[in-house]
This record gives structure tokens, sequence and C-alpha cells, in this order.
């Protein structure tokens, strides 16, 4: 295939270094359409000798294009521009299904229980070989610039709370789907700019963390505070970031493998409305995808009075990019735009409980549909065909994110969970009450889809409510 022609210009007397101009107008070129998806750029060696550059400079630029997601590389074939849905989510520096991470943790040890949802290993803590120990860590990713935002616009420190709630939640959920329903152990990490937040947030960040771990506790669910740190690191952020992990040990034969196997019903718990345990209704948000409906979303006013909340290596014109304020109507709802994308991620913990307390046996899989979205399924199982032909209704916030960002709706369901967060995998003769004990904590629940057979690897079949359909692999 031969190189795609386009222009470049390199000036040797500008402020600028040369790997910088390269790259700047690499990028310039994708986003406004002069480099398309799957055009070939001429290979390195050419560039270097045509604009008198050497060939280090050249690749080292090539290098960050496709760190950012705007190049891959492919053998014999040089460098291709890179599918234009996904340049948007990771020219911000984030990836919706961390392929990169995914190529090296893959190879390592898989634990004592490979396919599980999170890897599981020996009894390290105690020494009981019927035993098994889970560790896990995640945060509230940039949740929590849309916190620190809202604190800035109003004073009112409190919504931080809710982001304690997602950092737990991120760890929690993830160890549902491998059986945890014992003693669970958290430890948070604030990571601050002592600067930007003071210590009124430190305060409703803990407060909120106990305030939740009592909810859950309250609700049966055995989850305890180990304690945290709270790091002062200016140098390293602008705002503050959130973390959580969380330690627990169970019984081997407790544990869930995620046997996904064909002829399996898909029960889908929803991500909006307002459970049992929930004080306000749920927009659905969860905490994947937000740096995407952050910027696609929010009024370039944030980025203008607030630079210290992105990073200035992004292109402009993807940040803070939206057409609303905070405090704006979100259209269709009954929420602010502030409000929608604050909403606190819902855990499914007292169902899940409730429901390996009745079934454990029954139950063939439990997928939290975080990173990746609805495509999340793809890493379990083997030669399986989902299909996904019943979902929720859109929440109005995915149609919002999809108006304004004009991301195709095929990767907004690779990136947002669009209605539904969890999913569990039972024989089809238990769907009816499965949804029942869901609508005990005032969750909606459905069968979402099915799987069968297939052949050549796994696949997902999804079809939208507006009858789109699309096929992933």
């Amino acid at each position: 295939m031969p190189s795609k022609d386009f222009k470049l210009t390199i000036d040797s007397g500008s402020a600028t270094p040369v790997f910088q101009q390269l790259v700047d107008q690499i990028h310039f070129a994708i986003n406004t359409g002069e480099l398309t998806h799957g055009d070939r750029l001429p290979s390195i060696r050419s560039l270097a000798s045509e604009h008198q550059l050497a060939t280090n400079t050249v690749a080292k630029a090539f290098r960050q294009l496709e760190f950012r997601g705007l190049l891959t590389a492919r053998d014999r074939s040089g460098y291709l521009v890179a599918n234009t849905d996904d340049n948007r989510y990771r020219s911000r520096g984030v990836s919706s299904d961390k392929t990169e991470v995914h190529r090296i943790v893959d190879s390592m040890d898989l634990g004592a229980l490979p396919g599980a949802f999170c890897k599981v290993t020996e009894d390290y803590l105690s020494g009981d070989p019927d035993a098994c120990n889970v560790i896990h860590a995640d945060g509230s990713g940039t949740k929590s610039i849309i916190a620190y935002l809202y604190y800035k616009e109003t004073g009112d420190p409190s919504v931080f709370k809710g982001i304690s709630q997602d950092s737990i939640v991120m760890n929690l959920d993830d160890l549902l789907c491998i059986g945890t329903t014992g003693r669970i152990l958290i430890s948070n990490t604030i990571n601050r700019n002592a600067l930007n937040v003071p210590g009124e947030v430190v305060a409703a960040l803990i407060e909120g963390s106990e305030e939740f771990l009592a909810l859950l506790r309250d609700q049966g669910v055995q989850i305890y505070s180990g304690g945290g740190e709270t790091a002062d690191v200016g140098d390293l952020t602008g705002t503050v970031v959130v973390d959580s992990s969380a330690v627990a040990i169970m019984k081997k034969a407790d544990a869930i493998a995620n046997p996904i196997v064909p002829d399996m019903s898909i029960v889908g718990l929803s991500s909006t409305g307002q459970c049992a345990y929930e004080n306000t209704e749920n927009s659905g948000i969860g905490s994947n995808g937000l740096t995407s409906a952050r910027h696609d979303m929010l009024h370039g006013d944030y980025g203008r009075d607030y630079p210290e909340t992105y990073d200035c290596n992004v292109n402009p014109s993807l940040v803070y990019c939206g057409p609303w304020h905070l405090g704006d109507s979100l259209p269709n709802s009954t929420l602010t735009v502030g409000q929608a994308l604050l909403s606190p991620t819902r855990s499914y913990a007292p169902f899940i409980h409730l429901l390996l307390d009745n079934m454990r046996s029954e139950v063939a899989g439990i997928i939290h549909c975080s990173g990746g979205a609805q495509t999340k399924c793809l890493k379990f199982g083997s030669d399986i065909h989902f299909v996904k032909d019943n979902l929720f209704p859109l929440p109005p916030l995915f149609d919002a994110i999809q108006q304004a960002s004009e991301t195709s709706w095929e990767e907004m369901y690779r990136v947002f969970n669009m209605g539904h967060r969890m999913e569990v995998y039972i024989p089809h003769h238990l769907v009816g009450e499965v949804i029942e004990m869901a609508q005990e904590f005032g969750i909606a629940a459905q069968r979402v889809g099915y799987t069968e057979a297939a052949e050549n690897g796994s696949q997902l079949t999804l079809t939208d409510p507006d009858d789109r359909e699309f096929i992933y692999r």
C-alpha cells in the first residue's frame, strides 16, 4: 500500500523542537481529516531523508503519536493512522480497553484460578491450602476532577463523598465477580495538590468513605476500613486523585472462575434509577469514560478558569469542548449536567451477596462492565458468541455524551455501560428468580441476551434499542 502524501513543513529555526513539530503537524493532519483511518505514513527513513532529519527524531515522533493512539505500527507496512473513533479517547491519554496493559499482564502468572474476573492467588496471608487471596486496586479516575470543578464553583466539599464511594465500588464490585462475599478490607490513597485541595476536601473524602462502608455493612456486606494514605504530590497532579485497594481471604471452593459456556442467559442489572440503598437518582455514569464525558460535555470556560485540571499536551481542540456548564439541566432528565456526571457509582454488592447465598453453584459467571463496557464479556469464556439483543433504554446522559462528542454508537458501547453495569450468567430457567431478587433492592433487571457456541474465537453481537447492530471480536 503506498504512503499517503500530506503537507509537512519543518522550520529548523523555530524554538519548537523538530520532534514536537512532527508530532503537532501529523496530529493536526489527523484531526482535520487530511490523514484518515488506515492511511500509511511515509517510512521513517524516507521522511528523515526528505527533511534532512535524524532517523531517531522521526522514530521518536512516531512512537509518541502511537502512544497517543493516533498511529499504529504494522509489520512491513510501517505506521498507519489508527481507528478515528478511538483517536478522540486515546488522544487525551487514556485507553478504553487498556490493550497495551493486557498485552503485558496476560502473559504473566494468571494465579490460582485462570479465567477469573480478578487474579486469585494462593493463600499467602494465612497459609491455608484450601483458601485463596484476592487483592484489587482501582480508583475514581478523572471523575475526581469533575468534583474539583464543582467544588471550585460552589465551595461545597461534600461533593467528594461521592468520589470516595466511586473509588471503593470500583474495587468491591470487581471482587464480587469472583464470588467474594466475606470480610473485605479497604485502604484509601489520596494524592493531592495541597495548594488547590485543602483539608476540608480530605476530610470529606475520609468521611465519605467511612459513611459508605457503614451503609454497606447495614446491607449485610462485611467491608471495613484498613486506613490509608494522604500524599501531597503537588508536582505530580494539579488537583486530586482518589484510589483504593481491597484485600480478602476466601475459600477456593467459593471462587467463581467465570466458566461461561453456550446456552446461558445474560441478566443485566440497571445502572440507573434509585435503588433501595441510594439517597438520590443515579444517572448510570459509573466511573468509566469520564475523561471523554468531562471534555466532550463541559464548556471551554472550565479550561480557561481551571487550567490545573487538564494536561497542556493534549490538543486544545479536545479540551473542554462541550456545550454545557455543571448547573445546566441535562436534556430529557430531572438531573443537572453536574449531578449526572457526579452521580456516585452504584454498588451491586447487597444483591450479589443475596444471589450467591441462594444459588452460588448455578452462577456461571459475573461480569462488571467497567473497562471495555459492553465488550468486557469478550475477555471471558472460549469460542462463545455473546448475543445482547434486549438492552435497557438508553439513559439520557449517554445520549447527551454521544451527541456532544459525535462518537460512533459502536464506540459508545465500548467505552460506557450504556444502561447496565453488571451482568449475571445463569441457566435460562433461573432468569425470573434472579430478576425478582434484584427487585427486592429496587434494582431493575432483565434478560439482556444469551450465549451460544461460536467458531474461531468469541464474538459479541449487540443490537441497541434503536435496532443498530454492532459486532465486536
